[in-house]
């Protein structure tokens, strides 16, 4: 997931984003987004789930995109 933060927000959202378990990876860019989380599921709606019950409840994100990779 491809996320844009409020100036300044970025290290508070890394740090709760950490705190999510279905976070695996998240790092911290520089550019049109401000973070990038991998995070992992069993099923779709379980992807469903944590988009908009976890990570775009957080505070300051401003926007995000989503990037659904499956094997």
């Amino acid at each position: 997931m491809l996320i844009s933060c409020e100036i300044g927000e970025e290290q508070s959202l890394y740090s709760q984003l950490k705190e999510i378990p279905e976070v695996k990876s998240c790092m911290i860019t520089f550019g049109s987004y401000d973070v990038v989380a991998e995070f992992v599921t069993d099923t779709p709606a379980q992807i469903n789930e944590i988009i908009t019950s976890k990570i775009r409840k957080l505070s300051k994100i401003r926007s995000t995109i989503t990037l659904r990779v499956t094997n």
